[in-house]
């Protein structure tokens, strides 16, 4: 059998009422040299049985029980036949155009190991939010992935096996080799980006075109802030491991564009108190923060402080213009 030059890479967990329309996007592609690998991460809906009901020879559904994310990724790649390896969550979708772009950007640039492109945010429904992800920077140095991830999210990228294999790695609690690592629940994708960036000569380029729908969910909003702060800073102990100057020089700062990540999840859930608790440390933990989008720090604070005085409209009115149409707006990005 011929081998597909394209792997694409669909975890699946609870997620059966996107699947269908993930699958009719990754179907839908000009570039038709691919196999389709779905993992299903322990779902008990009917994700699964979409899938394999779905009617195209080049999917197929491997069963797992559930390791999260980071698991099912490994999955895949662990069964990918592909030179290059594609991701795309089972709640987001593709352009039709998407690893045409990708592919040829990658052909060109053997020196490129990780290509990702611009986003445009969509809801619950499928429509259309008037927001997006635009990397600021058509190529990413270490120091822009570990500090502001530009590669946006985890539908974006496409990336070359060769590069994925440079960076992997013997598990030894789970006994198998790994590319991203299964002890992170959050932030395995972006860990893994800064690992390739930091430890090996591969380049991440952009593809300058929105070419992934990105679903953010009204629910959630409310996350854990303590528990993904806890994560991330786990992120930056193993970024210290493997790339410790890359972490003296840029972690505080990195840190802070966390911490007014999270202030602004807080103040979007109406958190004001932990939203204002969160722009302090992030001022504590860098001063130079307030240096780096000035405009967006100050209006974050002051949504935050209108949060805690006034939880309703006016926090709202603050937050349109952080994140306003054509802005970047992310769940990962700082």
């Amino acid at each position: 059998m011929t081998e597909p030059r394209v792997t694409i890479v669909i975890p699946l967990f609870q997620t059966g009422r996107y699947i269908a329309e993930a699958l009719r996007s990754v179907s839908g592609q000009t570039f038709l040299d691919f196999e389709v690998l779905v993992v299903d991460d322990g779902s008990t809906d009917n994700g699964p049985d979409l899938a394999r009901g779905f009617g195209d020879a080049r999917i197929r559904v491997i069963s797992q029980v559930n390791r999260g994310l980071a698991g099912a990724r490994n999955t895949g790649i662990r069964e990918a036949r592909g030179t290059y390896i594609a991701f795309l969550d089972a709640d987001d979708r593709w352009h039709p155009e998407k690893l045409a772009r990708h592919v040829a950007l990658l052909d060109a640039r053997p020196d490129v190991g990780l290509s990702y492109s611009a986003s445009r945010l969509i809801g619950d429904d499928g429509e259309n939010l008037g927001l997006t992800q635009w990397p600021s920077r058509a190529t990413a140095r270490a120091a822009d992935v570990f500090s502001r991830n530009p590669v946006g999210n985890g539908s974006a990228p496409v990336l070359r096996r060769a590069a994925l294999d440079q960076v992997s790695f013997w598990d030894v609690r789970l006994g198998r080799t790994c590319w991203f690592d299964e002890a992170f629940r959050q932030s395995e994708d972006i860990e893994c980006w800064t690992r390739i960036v930091a430890t090996t000569t591969w380049r991440l380029a952009l593809v300058p075109f929105f070419l992934t729908d990105y679903r953010i969910s009204n629910t959630g909003l409310s996350a854990n802030t303590v528990k993904q702060l806890a994560t991330w800073r786990r992120f930056r102990t193993k970024v210290a491991c493997y790339a410790p100057a890359l972490e003296r020089k840029h972690g505080d700062l990195a840190e802070a564009f966390q911490l007014r990540y999270l202030a602004r999840r807080a103040v979007k859930s109406g958190d004001g108190v932990s939203a204002l608790n969160l722009m302090h440390a992030a001022f504590a933990c860098s001063a130079d923060l307030a240096t780096h989008e000035p405009v967006r720090t100050a209006v974050t604070y002051g949504a935050a402080l209108a949060r805690t005085a006034i939880p309703t409209s006016f926090g709202d009115l603050l937050m349109s213009f952080v994140i306003a149409p054509g802005r970047t707006a992310s769940r990962s990005a700082a």
